[in-house]
């Protein structure tokens, strides 16, 4: 997984009545693109994110 500041991380429901939630990166922490990165969700918590399999970086280009 490879992210710019400014693309949006997706996660995705891993449960039935649990909301997916989207973020933008803010930070990109790792070396190349890669992760932790840290993300601004939509409901104004920022946090540093290690993403699974359930999310997935959406390019500010295709956004």
């Amino acid at each position: 997984m490879q992210a710019t500041v400014g693309d949006r991380l997706h996660v995705h429901s891993r449960s039935i009545g649990l909301e997916e939630r989207l973020g933008e990166i803010l930070e990109v922490r790792g070396n190349d693109g890669h992760p932790p990165y840290l993300v601004r969700f939509n409901d104004g918590h920022e946090g540093l994110v290690f993403p699974g399999p359930d999310c997935v970086v959406e390019s500010r280009g295709s956004v």
